[in-house]
């Protein structure tokens, strides 16, 4: 029986991570908890950073020291007090990128049971003579098999022996389902420069600069036009021979002259051994515009090895299975027993009674139009972030607190009410659901909300709202009760008229049959906003970014159209920009003021005050990247990492600069009603915008003016921009666009709702709006219904996903497409328009 004074709720007093102000909150134990505010309000640092760091923590303690050596640790929360927080797990906003060998059957882990199954159950074949032997017991007894032809004796493969990362890789793609060759067409693009101005792309960007000299020194004359070059030179360029040469090298920098034994590698080679090198997708994009993919001749696109796929269940190999559509694989499991000899029935019964769980719950969570050899490469954030929550949930604990960070995130509204009955399925296996989400159908589900504000940033970071739902709605403080109610609706564009819709032209676009994508017509109106949507799988991403962008770029430079693309008709257009939530910068060096420019404009306005010309002091010294006057303790990163053995490293501001990332120096030299570089760096952009108002820094000032109309100003100048939301990310890179001419310009957004909430999908309306009347065209991927309802011209695709979609649904009107009755993402956005 459970006890009677068995606490209710989780105690956080005095939290203050990030811009949290002290908060006290009690959170309801057994419930789901939804947490509501603005981007950058402190949602996250409340669920993630308080709660689910102590939760973690707190059980990881527990643990041995040599095991936690052994484990990342969340670092302990800047909190008085956390009572009664269970052991956590979380699911976060952006899954991490997956490896070139990652696919959906791996992400998932079906694959891992697909693999014992074939390996214990299968009929294996005979390496000597092909023939197949019927299913036995002997792989799992570890005993060998006899041959019914040869008689000879063979042991099966163990499902390591299987694995297309492992024992099991087709030898001749590494496990990969693609070969990928050197393309010489790209290894010079422009015949018209010399080897010196750069002719030889590869040598420019994968390989040392001296590169030239030693193709010199090989008998290639390096100063006349590469067209110019006779067939023995461009040979010895392309695939001259590994031969050591002695130069003289000459720094670029300086006087130094040094002198050398070379080999040198030819423009194939270098390709090829930078692609030897990648192990991630980052790796390869650095070497992906040299090669030309291919299925690979040798295991068909499958991955795996001969050998691999000889084993077969029920009539079919392991390559068949992954093949096959979720959809299609959870009806072959459950026929798998029957299809066995008796004696294997009871192991095969258990193995695919391990794979019906996972199924169901990633078939709830709208994912059956999926292979199982799908790369996770090119699944979208929402469909890997779905693949995470599946396996988080699998397991049937209880007693255990699940924090999840929005994830609605590239949902289409139908897929809503399945990951709703995954929450409620955790509940009611007696766990806790913290939920951050902005999606009112979301919130509306919880059985209790909090929510932070009022605004962002050091606006934010105060509990301004809590309690069960009616109570909230009815809470004149809250800035989501509006919208949780249905009194406030997204409603901030003049759309055009539906007759004046393709007034300034189109763009058009044909192709031909691609993935589950059938052949295409589409025109996109130009100084429109256009929506793309329909359910996951649709099509959406190999219409917009597979074939529109590469379409109209190939058509812009005059180069060649992808394979699939029949025509693309760019008239009058110059530029094709794609904005999407990938993180902005690699490290805490890149900040919002080094992204946006305004550090560059500070730098020279510090430079030319008296204190720096006194000290001789140029621009280039207030750099804190390279300048003279960054602080030499943490090398102008701001913090310094302190290793503590068995305890999670800890970051900490730097013990001699605080984290302003300068020297003492740099606080003499000040500006703008005496302040410093320093202390400037330490403003939000807002604060900086009034800070610098009286000041003759219109170019700086004109910069932060842009970021506040993108609704960035509570962003610190001097803050991390690979710590920023996807949201932030994606609006932090329109900001050198908002003041241009934007006519010849067609922007991509990729989900830009994602993150946000409500008002600050009104924000980014008005972006969107500033954009369009200086003339640029833009399309948008979205599942949001407000984004949608706002569109001039929506293009849904389906009706379904995979191989029941591909197709374009409708193309009009929001008005026609909530009238179309075919279309799933029509009869959410009438009852949007109707509310």
């Amino acid at each position: 029986m459970p006890r009677s004074d068995q606490p209710t709720h989780i105690e956080v007093r005095g939290a203050r991570v990030h811009n949290l102000r002290s908060v006290d909150v009690d959170v309801p134990l057994g419930c789901l908890v939804g947490v509501a505010g603005v981007s950058g309000s402190g949602k996250s640092s409340l669920a993630l950073g308080t709660l689910y760091a102590e939760g973690s923590r707190r059980y990881l303690d527990a643990l041995s020291t040599y095991t936690r050596r052994r484990i990342s640790q969340s670092a302990r929360a800047t909190v008085d007090e956390v009572r009664h927080v269970p052991a956590a797990l979380a699911l976060r906003q952006r899954p991490g990128i997956p490896g070139v060998h990652s696919t959906f059957g791996t992400a998932t882990e079906l694959l891992n049971y697909l693999r014992l199954l074939f390996s214990r159950l299968g009929s294996h074949r005979c390496p000597h003579c092909g023939a197949h032997a019927e299913p036995s017991m002997a792989v799992a007894l570890m005993q060998p098999i006899t041959c019914p032809a040869c008689g000879r004796e063979f042991f099966g493969p163990g499902a390591e022996d299987l694995a297309f990362n492992s024992a099991g890789a087709c030898p001749t793609c590494g496990g990969t389902g693609i070969v990928r060759t050197v393309d010489e067409a790209s290894l010079v693009p422009d015949e018209g420069l010399t080897i010196d101005e750069g002719a030889v792309a590869p040598w420019n960007t994968l390989m040392w600069d001296l590169m030239k000299q030693v193709c010199r020194e090989m008998g290639v004359r390096t100063d006349v036009p590469f067209r110019d070059l006779t067939p023995a030179e461009r040979d010895i360029v392309f695939h001259g021979p590994a031969v050591k040469k002695h130069i003289l090298y000459h720094a670029k920098k300086g006087d130094n002259f040094a002198e050398l034994d070379f080999t040198y590698f030819n423009a194939t080679y270098t390709v090829e051994n930078a692609l030897s090198k990648a192990k991630d997708e980052k790796g390869l994009a650095r070497v992906a515009r040299f090669l030309r993919e291919d299925v690979c001749p040798d295991c068909g696109g499958t991955r795996l090895s001969a050998a691999a796929r000889g084993p077969v269940v029920g009539g079919i190999t392991l390559a068949d299975a992954t093949a096959m559509t979720l959809d299609e694989l959870a009806a072959w499991v459950p026929r798998v027993p029957s299809r066995v000899p008796d004696e294997l029935r009871p192991m095969a019964e258990t193995i695919c009674a391990e794979m019906a769980e996972p199924m169901e719950r990633l078939k709830q969570l709208g994912l059956g139009y999926l292979s199982l050899d799908r790369a996770s490469s090119t699944l979208s954030t929402g469909e890997r972030q779905r693949v995470q929550l599946a396996r988080a949930v699998r397991n049937r604990t209880t007693g255990v607190l699940y924090v999840l960070d929005e994830p609605s995130i590239g949902l289409h509204p139908s897929n809503v009410d399945g990951l709703l009955g995954v929450v409620d399925d955790l509940l009611s296996d007696g766990n806790s659901v913290v939920l951050v989400d902005h999606d009112v159908r979301v919130l509306r589900h919880a059985d209790w909300l909090v929510e932070i504000g009022p605004g962002s940033g050091a606006d934010g970071g105060r509990v301004i709202a809590q309690g069960p739902l009616p109570r909230v709605e009815k809470d004149p403080g809250s800035r989501i009760a509006p919208f949780l109610t249905g009194e406030r609706r997204v409603r901030v564009r003049e759309r055009a008229a539906a007759a004046d819709v393709f007034a300034r032209g189109a763009v058009r676009l044909e192709t031909g049959a691609v993935h589950t994508v059938r052949p295409l017509a589409v025109e996109v109106p130009r100084g429109r906003l256009t929506a793309v949507t329909g359910v996951s799988g649709s099509g959406k991403t190999t219409l917009v970014l597979e074939s529109l962008i590469p379409g109209l770029r190939a058509a812009i430079a005059g180069e060649a159209l992808p394979a699939h693309v029949r025509s693309a008709d760019a008239a009058g257009l110059a530029r094709v920009n794609l904005i999407d939530a990938t993180p902005i910068g690699a490290n805490v060096r890149s900040t919002v003021a080094t992204y946006s420019g305004v550090l560059d404009d500070l730098r020279r306005a510090y430079a030319k005050t008296d204190a720096a010309r006194e000290r001789g002091l140029k621009a280039g010294a207030f750099s804190y990247n390279t300048g003279s006057l960054r602080c030499p303790t943490c090398d102008g990163t701001g913090q310094i990492s302190l290793d503590v053995q068995f305890l999670p490293d800890v970051d900490v501001p730097c013990p001699d600069c605080g984290g302003t990332r300068f020297s003492p120096a740099a606080s003499e030299v000040r500006l703008a009603g005496d302040i410093s570089l320093p202390e400037l760096l330490g403003y939000t952009v807002d604060q900086a915008r009034e800070a610098l108002g009286q000041t003759r820094l219109r170019t700086a000032r004109a910069k932060l003016e842009v970021l506040h109309d993108l609704g960035l100003g509570y962003l610190t100048l001097g803050e991390a921009t690979p710590a920023l939301s996807g949201g932030e990310a994606q609006r932090l890179k329109l900001a050198s666009e908002l003041t241009r001419d934007q006519a010849d310009a067609l922007f991509v957004f990729d989900e830009p709702t994602i993150g946000l909430h409500p008002l600050d999908v009104e924000v980014l309306l008005g972006v969107l709006e500033r954009l369009i009347r200086n003339g640029a065209t833009v399309v948008v991927i979205e599942h949001d219904l407000d984004m949608i309802a706002n569109a001039d011209w929506v293009i849904d695709m389906g009706p379904g996903g995979g191989e029941a979609g591909g197709r374009v649904v409708c193309a009009g009107t929001p008005e026609e497409l909530a009238a179309c009755a075919e279309s799933v993402t029509g009869r959410y956005l009438a009852e949007e328009l109707a509310g």
